[in-house]
């Protein structure tokens, strides 16, 4: 079951004789003894607006003083910018804004700039913080069943008042009723509206309704469940279980050719927020007629080929801004500007008349070549895959040249150093060499001795001992020192990392492999003297760390914690019954089957009934239903109001041909049997059936198969001869009274 509605919701009046109406009046002014009542004069309404932002989606619930009334509109999606959020403060003006104190930094920015409009019309809002416990989901859920609202009898009982409330607000959408718990501690605490009134007196609360934008469709998430248009489903992989959710066998499943995911979440949010704006939707539909044209299908791939290289760009943009990007990262951007132009110089010789292709012309602007010359002159994309680090191309700065000289003859000069100390070690020691390890600098590594067995062993004179690692010693010595002050940490001043490479060594512990970053290829480099050997370069090991007005709107029964689980009909209706308004569309598909058929025919015609009650205001109301009877029994008033109708077939001999087309009229029949026939029943099973329906609408008494009944006797006639040729008349123990009296005469009921 489904609606569609294009105004805004209201909330019923409860099941109670007598309620308060869903209106109350704005207080007026009262003229003095000697003032003249002027008509017209009210105080300005003002609407208070909570908002929470949380993972891409918006929760939002306003309070308007005009009719005492509390708005919400639940879960939507919106961008970084909170252009969602910008659209419902430009519609609904409110005189404050309300939201949590633990805020994201999109949503800090956005508020600070939305404080700082001096000149905004009329007014620019107040911005309060209220502490995040104040947003808490379940302290948020009580505050909403607890309150005390006039539209609510107070005959019903707590459960009764729980499973209205859920019938009118959607508890699944979280950030929504967090917002509302806000709402209403901020509602609360400044006593609006009643702020001269007793304590015990409590902001007045006529009804809940649900927000939409002007121009969108609202539709929740269990009719996007029900009719498939989102389905989501474990990824069949093991690996990826655990990691999320793939998209099923669904509508937007179906739909989704897009080849980049920037297309594939643009498509979501149109199926998440429709529009009702015609001017975008014939704009669409031009791109896609363009499109389905045979001369433009070579044009459709192309552009298709330069989509799939579109990536993720505010995303690299960050990691830069972390610096924790990747060489993966810059092949990906100059690959997406370049696509990028592409897409901009095809569109720019296709027609103009069509607004997409305009928009992509004139927003790729020239820069875009700039950002991708300066990368392809810059980036060393074939030296950063070989380290994967990044790298540039030479004779982009001279110093960074000039220090990559030095870099690479490191190995021949530290073999030189390392002789050099060799000569004033023990003779003990058979080899050292000296390494040179990023944010570290120059170390003097010695093999470990077999005398070397406590760290006090470890002490060398003239040498600063460091750590152990894999059975080496390494040390300080005054050549290394003095390398360090004549060269300096040479791969971090060549990737513009001092500042970070001083905090990382701050915070190593020497000897902890388990404090080592992702190895940096090509960090390290030193050399190894070993008599009558030669030289050696050893791996290097680098040990630092561096780093308004609804048009449209679908209507389906939430899921509560306190609601049964599941897609319950009841529910559904009940989310229809107290949201449909005289721009509704109402879908109701065998709605009362699941129970008693008396009970379910007597709520399906209550459920019309109460509609047909509303006159003028009474919603588009589609009902498929098996009870005939809500016809033969005349349990519909007659009227403008209601019109049957039924699909058109006809009866060919014995079979039945279906048209496929709606006709006004009344169905006479179900067509059970020719249903059952297709289906492969067998005839005598049919037959039965159309005898026995015959008798029940005629009120006749159903009697037995005449050949079924036969063929019971004949079988209890045999079990009777039988038990007569087993008895054994010489037999001193038998009865026979009593044989005959429970053997004998219970069968011959049976037969005669």
């Amino acid at each position: 079951m489904a609606s569609v509605a294009a105004t805004p919701a209201r909330t019923p009046n409860g099941p109670g004789p007598g309620e308060a109406s869903a209106s109350f009046p704005t207080v007026a002014s009262v003229p003095g003894p000697q003032e003249p009542e002027e008509e017209g004069e009210e105080e300005p309404a003002e609407i208070h607006l909570c908002v929470l932002w949380n993972s891409g989606y918006l929760g939002i619930a306003y309070y308007d003083t005009s009719d005492s009334t509390i708005h919400f509109m639940p879960d939507a999606p919106d961008h970084e910018s909170l252009k969602l959020l910008q659209r419902v403060l430009d519609e609904i003006d409110p005189r404050s804004v309300v939201t949590s104190a633990k805020q994201d930094e999109n949503m800090t920015r956005f508020l600070g700039k939305l404080a700082s409009q001096e000149h905004r019309e009329p007014k620019r809002p107040e911005i309060i913080f209220l502490p995040s416990v104040d947003f808490g989901l379940e302290i948020s859920k009580q505050r909403l069943l607890s309150g005390n609202y006039s539209f609510i009898p107070d005959s019903m009982t707590t459960t009764e008042k729980i499973l209205f409330l859920s019938s009118i607000i959607p508890f699944d959408c979280l950030l929504m009723v967090r917002a509302l718990g806000g709402l209403l501690k901020f509602l609360g605490r400044r006593r609006i509206g009643v702020e001269l009134e007793e304590y015990n007196v409590s902001v007045p609360i006529l009804g809940f309704k649900k927000f939409v934008l002007t121009n969108l469709v609202s539709i929740d998430q269990d009719t996007y469940s029900v009719l498939q248009i989102f389905k989501s489903e474990s990824h069949p992989s093991v690996y990826k279980v655990a990691s999320g959710l793939k998209e099923g066998l669904s509508l937007f499943g179906i739909l989704n050719r897009c080849r980049c995911k920037w297309g594939e979440k643009l498509l979501r949010l149109w199926f998440t927020r429709p529009t009702q704006d015609l001017g975008e939707l014939n704009s669409r539909l031009d791109v896609i007629q363009f499109f389905l044209l045979p001369q433009n299908l070579d044009m459709a791939q192309m552009l298709h080929r330069l989509l799939g290289h579109i990536k993720n760009v505010p995303l690299i943009l960050k990691r830069m801004k972390l610096s924790h990007t990747k060489v993966s990262d810059w092949q990906v951007l100059y690959k997406t500007v370049y696509s990028a132009l592409g897409l901009r110089d095809a569109c720019r010789s296709l027609p103009q008349s069509i607004q997409l292709f305009q928009d992509i012309a004139q927003e790729f602007s020239d820069d875009l070549h700039h950002i991708a010359s300066l990368i392809g002159k810059v980036v060393d994309f074939e030296g950063s895959l070989a380290e994967n680090r990044f790298t540039v191309l030479p004779n982009i700065d001279p110093e960074i040249d000039e220090k990559k000289r030095r870099l690479m003859g490191l190995p021949s000069f530290l073999t030189e150093v390392a002789r050099k100390e060799l000569e004033n070690l023990d003779s003990r020691i058979p080899s050292c060499s000296v390494i040179y390890i990023p944010l570290i600098g120059f170390l003097l590594s010695i093999p470990r001795l077999p005398s070397m067995v406590e760290t006090s062993d470890f002490e060398i004179e003239g040498l600063d001992f460091m750590f152990l690692s894999e059975e080496k010693l390494h040390y300080r010595s005054a050549r290394t020192k003095e390398l360090d002050a004549l060269l300096g940490d040479l791969h971090c001043d060549i990737r513009g990392e001092k500042r970070v490479a001083g905090a990382d060594r701050a915070a190593w512990r020497p000897g902890d492999p388990a404090d080592a970053p992702a190895a940096m290829p090509g960090a390290g480099a030193g050399s190894r003297l070993d008599p009558g050997v030669g030289p050696c370069l050893p791996p290097g090991r680098p040990v630092g760390s561096c780093q308004c007005r609804p048009r449209l709107r679908l209507l389906k029964a939430p899921l509560l914690p306190t609601a049964p689980r599941g897609t319950n009909p009841e529910w559904q209706v009940a989310k229809a019954v107290n949201n449909a308004t005289e721009r509704s569309l109402v879908l109701v598909d065998e709605f009362g089957k699941g129970t008693n058929t008396v009970d379910g025919l007597a709520l399906l015609a209550a459920v019309i009934r109460h509609w047909l009650a509303l006159g003028p205001t009474c919603p588009h109301v589609f009902v498929a239903t098996n009870f005939l009877s809500l016809v033969h029994l005349q349990l519909l008033p007659q009227g403008p109001l209601v019109q049957y109708l039924t699909m058109e077939t006809c009866e060919d001999g014995d079979d039945l041909v279906f048209f496929y087309q709606v006709c006004e009229g009344v169905a006479r029949a179900s067509h059970a049997s020719h249903t059952a026939t297709q289906a492969g029943l067998p005839e005598k099973l049919i037959a039965r059936g159309k005898q026995v329906s015959d008798l029940i609408r005629s009120g006749k008494p159903i009697k037995p198969v005449q050949e079924l009944l036969k063929e019971k006797q004949m079988e209890n006639c045999q079990t009777l001869v039988d038990k007569f040729l087993k008895l054994d008349l010489e037999d001193p123990s038998l009865d026979l009274d009593i044989f005959m009296s429970q053997e004998v005469l219970p069968a011959a009921t049976t037969i005669l």
